[in-house]
């Protein structure tokens, strides 16, 4: 006797809310300052099983996958492209907002990853991942102004990921406007003083 495609697709629907419910709850804690949620700190956030939770991730690097999806889905949903034909004072102006905007909403799930990362090989290829989509946003938005220096490409990326910012943020204690501001004026002086 086979299910009805009704039948399966309840399943399935159930099986979907369930591990949504998990990585929601992976991201919840983290984003509520426990940086190392245990599976059954998660499991028992999303009102799920730990059986459940080993049911639908074979171990915690297949739930690091699933949230880093999910981190890297909101930020694709942010994201709001910036003309390169813009003046290059507007660029500047809009890439140091919205990247400030995109490193405080990342900022609890990149202080989790840190304290995992050298452990992971799955949040070392999401580490990869964020830098290559920086890099090639930097490259297409400052490409006159970068004409082909893979060094000045190189430092633009770096003070544009999460380690630069987090310096500024806490050790440094500045605000985010503070910290924006820091960002545009890197990217301004890296880009026109040459």
């Amino acid at each position: 006797m086979t299910a009805s495609p009704q039948r399966v697709d309840g399943r399935t629907a159930r099986s979907e809310r369930t591990r949504n419910a998990i990585v929601d709850a992976h991201q919840q804690l983290i984003r509520e300052g426990d940086l190392r949620p245990t599976a059954e700190k998660i499991a028992k956030q999303a009102g799920v099983s730990l059986r459940a939770l080993w049911s639908h991730f074979a171990d915690m690097e297949a739930l690091f996958a699933a949230s880093g999806e999910r981190v890297l889905e909101l930020r694709d949903a942010s994201h709001r492209p910036i003309s390169p034909t813009l003046p290059l004072a507007e660029r500047i102006e809009a890439y140091a907002k919205q990247r400030a905007r995109m490193l405080e909403q990342i900022a609890p799930n990149a202080k989790a990853a840190a304290t995992k990362e050298p452990f992971s090989e799955t949040l070392q290829r999401y580490r990869r991942l964020h830098v290559t989509r920086v890099r090639d946003e930097l490259a297409v938005l400052f490409a006159a102004e970068i004409d082909g220096d893979e060094e000045l490409l190189n430092a633009l990326t770096a003070v544009s990921m999460w380690p630069t910012w987090s310096t500024w943020r806490e050790p440094m204690n500045m605000s985010v406007a503070a910290s924006r501001a820091a960002l545009a004026r890197t990217i301004n002086a890296l880009l026109t003083v040459r």
